[in-house]
């Protein structure tokens, strides 16, 4: 089950394909980390991931639920 309350901490991190090292870009609430990636540009969100305690999930799917 995914970590979804706005308070969990989740690390949102950018995963480029021509790069193997993941840039964080935030760790901490996931209302503020949605708020970050949502003013990133498409190009950047097409790269990034928000992993919870228990969970990874692509920003896009979560962006769209």
């Amino acid at each position: 089950m995914r970590s979804t309350f706005a308070t969990a901490t989740v690390r949102l991190y950018h995963l480029d394909d021509g790069d193997p090292v993941a840039e964080t870009l935030f760790y901490g609430p996931l209302d503020e980390a949605l708020a970050i990636a949502a003013a990133q540009t498409e190009a950047v969100q097409a790269g990034l991931w928000i992993a919870t305690d228990n969970d990874v999930a692509h920003y896009l799917d979560l962006a769209s639920d």
